[in-house]
This record gives structure tokens, sequence and C-alpha cells, in this order.
């Protein structure tokens, strides 16, 4: 219906119409591919770029933490609300691969053929996103990061990073709350930059897109394996965790008769 077409107007019939209740149409995988891959390029490009310029502004640590992570709240929230409604807004294989796992318990998510499509386009998409960055800033396109992160304190953030990840977005979902997810993904993305000792990277294609660069927010390349194992084992973790938390109700017993 058009703004100019008067209220009531009879619809055709030979124009078919969604069953009730029916599950609208998605957009075609080609779509969400590349909604999965320009919004992790992007995700990646604000990360490293505002890393960049950080440092190039100030020598002060705490400052270019801060940020660093205010860029990447403000940027993921924008590419949460603009292309969720395309793919889901994934921009990451552990919420990707967790969605997988769900869809085979018999839950929403995505089948095997999209599961495929979207993990190899958010990897692409974040080394490109990296590039993108070093080439705004005159960086060298493509240099090794040399920022050791193989510490056991460092795994052990992203294990917590990852599994709150998981629990917050699953979370949402089971409680019919996704609408919030721009600002309540953004916001514990944010929170957890301070919070956890590996400044929160949660996600396997953005840990892989930074190894591209030897700037503030990059990843030796012997170090991004480690990083990602315990990504993975902290999205079973939240998985886990969703199971127990966000039980099915149980429907209220019937008083007794006459009571």
């Amino acid at each position: 219906m058009t703004a100019t077409e008067p209220v009531g107007t009879p619809i055709p019939a030979d124009v078919a119409q969604p069953a009730p209740g029916a599950t609208p149409p998605r957009p075609p995988l080609i779509a969400r591919a590349a909604a999965e891959l320009v919004g992790t390029a992007a995700l990646v490009a604000v990360v490293v770029g505002s890393g960049i310029q950080a440092t190039r502004l100030t020598q002060d640590v705490a400052l270019q933490l801060l940020a660093n992570s205010t860029a990447t709240v403000f940027g993921l929230g924008v590419l949460i609300a603009l292309l969720g409604p395309v793919s889901g807004a994934h921009f990451n294989p552990a919420v990707t691969l967790a969605e997988w796992w769900t869809a085979r318990r018999g839950g929403a998510g995505v089948a095997a053929r999209e599961l495929a499509v979207y993990v190899p386009s958010q990897i692409i998409g974040a080394i490109a996103g990296a590039i993108l960055a070093d080439a705004m800033f005159g960086e060298p396109l493509v240099k090794w990061s040399a920022h050791d992160r193989s510490a056991g304190n460092l795994l052990l953030g992203e294990v917590v990073a990852t599994a709150g990840l998981i629990l917050l977005i699953f979370g949402l979902a089971r409680t019919d709350r996704l609408r919030f997810a721009p600002v309540a993904v953004a916001s514990y993305i944010g929170a957890a930059y301070w919070f956890t000792s590996s400044t929160s990277f949660a996600n396997p294609a953005v840990t892989i897109g930074r190894a591209f660069t030897d700037t503030f927010a990059g990843i030796a390349p012997a170090s991004v394996p480690g990083f990602i194992g315990m990504q993975l084992a902290g999205a079973v973790l939240g998985l886990a965790l969703v199971a127990v938390i966000f039980l099915p109700a149980k429907p209220a017993t019937a008083g007794a008769a006459g009571a």
C-alpha cells in the first residue's frame, strides 16, 4: 500500500499473500553474504583505523584505548542497526557457528549452506578492513603485527569476552528482545574492552584481520590460533550458559477444583 492509496482498497485476488504467522521471506544469500563481508570489513576498519588515529593524537595508552573503544561502540552499533535486517549482522564466525549449532538442535539459526558462505565472507571482510584502514592512514598495506598476545591471562580474557557476547545475543533472542541488539551488543563490547585483559577481540574473523596490521590494534600471527581456540571455547561456554539460564518456563499448574 502506498501513501496515497486510500485505506480499505481491496487487494487483488490474484496477488499471493503470506499465510498468517508465516516466516517473512529472507534476502537472497548473495545479499546476506555481501552484508557480512561489508559489515565485518567496516568493523575492522573502525577498530584498526581508530587505533592508528589514537596513537597519532596522544601517547597516553589509557586515552588511546578510550578512543579505540568509543569508536568501536558507535561503529558497531550503527553497523548492526543497518545490516541486521539483511544478514543478522553476525560479523563473527563464533556467532554464526553458535547459530548453526542452535539450528541443528531445532532452534532458529543458519543452515550449513549459510555457514559455509558467512564465515569466509567474514574472514575476507576482516582482512580487507585492516588493509583499508592501513591505506587510509598511509601505513604499509600488509605488515604482520608484532604485538604478542599469547599470555595465559589474555587467553582467559577471550574466553570470558566471547562467552559473555554469546550469552547476550542468544539471551536477547530467547527473551524476544533482539530489537535492543544494536545498543546492547555495542555496549557490551565497549565495556569488555576495559574489563577483559585481552581488550575483547571475541571474534575469530576480526582476530585474523588484525594480524595483518602492525599498529595499535594488531595481534601477532603466532598469537592468532590461541585466541581463536579460546573464542570458540567461550562460544561453547556461552551456549551452555544460555541453556541453563534461559530454560523454557513451565506452565502454571491449575488450582484444585473449588479452591
